[in-house]
């Protein structure tokens, strides 16, 4: 009613404004929005953070006034294709646009098969700059805010409610797009060739002496770990493991395929750094075999010869030039052309000749070139294992019959082992190496005493499920690959201590498994093959970096009559500057 001049007037009802819908209630309580698919208006916020460069840009805003519910993320990303957003970081905006779910999805995948979360985004948007405003502050992510339980164990937990107080998962999903910061970060990724490191918020989680955080089973994927890129278009730092971004390092909270969370930094921190060196091994004595594994990372003829020269120092310098080195990765003669070529004698006539003029021996090597595009890796590469052997000290035992179809056995040979043919392929027709490496068996004679090397590099994890996924537990689909490939090489180390139970075998490479993993305990189990890592602590047990965990994928195991001095050479993973992605390992063996 109002009051005029005395006379009471009676108004007709004003009309019931819509309620304005906020970023908390597109968000809602689980990883689905609640409004996905719906248009919405006028929602409030202010701008946080701009992506201005490539195919995916937009703007991330947040709502001032948060609704207190610490399930509901605060901020929300607004997707403007190739076009760069006309707002600034502290616009004060509302927003008109469509609720989707966008999934980041690979090659053969779609939004309802891929294991990877979504991500909350307004599409198809107008709006309008009302004001500036104060940007509201970054939630600190401290040692004890992310919980450290990783997930909740329950299958497909899109829709599930969300437990930030729980799960480390579900923590950092109610604070999607929101910004985050992180104080005096410890890095625990190095820097790759994307503009990308990881950090990790729980400086003590499980790590390691040379500042990483060692992956120690998979029920504990280390909760601190955060990816981190950056939005400037300015310098990003090369950073080791190790190295610290002191200071502030804040930005919106996205998601992505290649390792789930990230930091988005608006603001990185000051890079220090750590001090980190390559390792060097001992040289071996003169009645020890020194027996070294090395993933050379898709090594071919035609390479930059930096990279031979640099794999030869890691040899001669690191290494202390073993008497028989395994290689992984080892590409035929003109690399990815596929043109049928499948020989790798200039790869490795070109990699001798490095380690020789970097002063180590002259090596000399044996392998068994694969059939066309049969053993997986790079198209056209194919890649296999091969040895290299310094036959000043030690002796390689040919015997023919070897080749990319035909099977190797153990028969007696004097009071010993031997093979049927040296070098020779394990179980070659056997499922389990389908579009994978073939291990190569070789006898080798060291001061009159015969010592049989089986070199590896099983199927990769190509197709497991990610641990940061929507799916928990994560499926690990190559798995089942890698134990039957380890269930035919087990099979060869039995017919071998089957003839002679003191057979000198060892088996080594990159085995693209865990030592707690189920492919290496049909290894070990039974004490047949005995894990020589198993010398170092645990989390001193690693060989390879990925998404900030430090894990370990390369292996040597020797049966039980071998002792041995073992050494993990970290001279790659933990650095931006690196000639492979995995560090070799040697075992100097005294022999019986």
């Amino acid at each position: 009613m109002l009051i005029a001049t005395g006379v009471l007037l009676s108004l007709a009802p004003a009309a019931t404004a819509e309620p304005v819908v906020r970023i908390h209630d597109i968000q809602g309580t689980t990883r689905v929005s609640p409004l996905d698919g719906q248009q919405v208006t006028g929602v409030p916020g202010v701008v946080t953070g701009i992506r201005a460069q490539g195919s995916v840009r937009g703007f991330w805003f947040q709502d001032a006034e948060p609704d207190g519910d610490p399930r509901t993320s605060e901020g929300l990303f607004v997707f403007t294709g190739q076009q760069t957003p006309a707002v600034k970081v502290g616009d004060v905006v509302a927003v008109d646009g469509k609720v989707t779910e966008y999934y980041p999805i690979a090659s053969g995948e779609t939004p309802e098969t891929t294991p990877n979360q979504s991500v909350t985004e307004l599409v198809g948007a107008t709006w309008q700059v009302t004001g500036t405003g104060e940007v509201p502050p970054a939630e600190v992510v401290g040692p004890d805010a992310v919980p450290t339980e990783y997930a909740p164990l329950d299958g497909n937990i899109d829709k599930r409610d969300l437990e930030p107080q729980s799960y480390a998962l579900d923590y950092y999903e109610s604070r999607e797009s929101m910004l985050l910061r992180v104080d005096d970060a410890r890095v625990v990724g190095p820097t790759d060739a994307y503009r990308a490191l990881w950090i990790t918020s729980k400086p003590d989680q499980n790590a390691n002496s040379r500042g990483g955080t060692t992956y120690p089973g998979y029920a504990d994927p280390n909760a601190g770990r955060l990816k981190v890129e950056s939005l400037a278009d300015s310098p990003f730092p090369a950073a080791n493991v190790g190295d610290r971004l002191n200071g502030t390092t804040e930005g919106p909270l996205d998601y992505s395929r290649f390792g789930g969370y990230v930091l988005e930094a608006t603001r990185l921190g000051e890079h220090q750094p750590g001090g980190l060196q390559p390792e060097s091994t001992r040289r071996q004595r003169e009645d020890e075999l020194a027996v070294a594994t090395y993933n050379v990372e898709n090594l071919a003829a035609g390479n930059d010869q930096s990279k031979f020269d640099r794999l030869a120092k890691g040899v001669v310098e690191h290494l202390a030039s073993p008497d028989v080195v395994a290689l992984e990765e080892v590409q035929d003669n003109n690399g990815p052309i596929d043109d049928g070529v499948v020989a790798a004698d200039k790869t490795l006539q070109q990699f001798t000749d490095a380690i020789a003029a970097a002063g180590g021996p002259r090596y000399e090597w044996r392998l068994i070139d694969p059939q066309n595009n049969a053993d997986g890796g790079q198209p056209g590469g194919n890649i296999r294992v091969a040895f290299l052997f310094n036959p000043a000290r030690v002796s390689f035992v040919d015997r023919p019959g070897g080749d990319a179809t035909t099977p190797v056995h153990p028969v007696a040979q004097g009071n010993g082992v031997g093979l049927t043919a040296s070098p020779g392929r394990i179980d070659p027709a056997n499922e389990a190496w389908k579009d994978s490496r073939k291990p190569l068996a070789g006898e080798f004679s060291f001061r009159g005493r015969t010592v049989v090397v089986v070199a590896n590099h099983f199927n990769s994890k190509g197709g497991d499920q990610p641990l940061h996924g929507r799916l928990q537990p994560p499926e690990r689909v190559a798995e089942l690959q890698r134990e039957k490939q380890a269930q035919a090489v087990r099979g060869f180390v039995d017919e071998a201590r089957a003839i002679d139970g003191q057979a000198q075998v060892v088996v080594l490479g990159d085995l693209n498994d865990y030592g707690f993993s189920p492919a290496v305990q049909h290894l070990t189990e039974g004490g047949a093959l005995a894990p020589l890592a198993e010398a170092l602590p645990p989390l001193e047990r690693y060989s390879y970096v990925y998404e900030g965990n430090s894990q370990q994928l390369d292996h040597i195991l020797a049966t039980p009559p071998l002792k041995a001095d073992y050494d993990v050479v970290h001279i790659n993973a933990e650095f931006a500057d690196q000639t492979s992605d995995h560090d070799p390992q040697i075992a100097r063996f005294t022999l019986r």
